[in-house]
């Protein structure tokens, strides 16, 4: 799964999603793309259940691009747990995902295999999506 190698902090604060994605609303590399339409933190558990689902079904043809990262710590403490006692240990990491962000691309296969392998992917991630393509295709 998905995590930083190194951080120069351990813990961070949660933080709010803010406004619309300012990098990365636009197709890079490939043909299609998946793009978020609500704001939301996806975990790495999810990425990687989404990528597996778009490479399962592409059967390993054409490339995928992952275009989102996972490196925000999430803490939490064991259940039961009186209050006070300091902030929890890190248990996963999550990506801060805005609205109009690519978060995966494909490219070297049909357009109905596309946008069927990201139609499984959408279904393992926790917020609104929407297939986008290049600008030349027609839709």
């Amino acid at each position: 799964m998905l995590s930083p190698k190194r951080m120069k902090h351990r813990k961070q604060h949660k933080g709010r999603i803010h406004g619309k994605a300012k990098s990365g609303a636009d197709l890079s590399f490939g043909a299609y793309g998946l793009k978020a339409m609500t704001a939301e933190r996806i975990t790495a558990r999810q990425i990687e259940a989404a990528r597996r689902a778009i490479t399962r079904h592409m059967r390993r043809a054409g490339k995928v691009w992952i275009r989102i990262f996972p490196d925000v710590p999430v803490s939490s403490k064991p259940a039961e747990v009186r209050m006070g006692g300091g902030k929890g240990t890190p248990e996963f990491w999550v990506c801060r995902v805005r609205p109009g962000r690519i978060m995966f691309e494909v490219d070297g296969i049909p357009k109905p295999l596309a946008k069927q392998a990201l139609t499984l992917a959408a279904a393992k991630l926790p917020l609104r999506t929407r297939f986008v393509s290049r600008v030349g295709e027609e839709d």
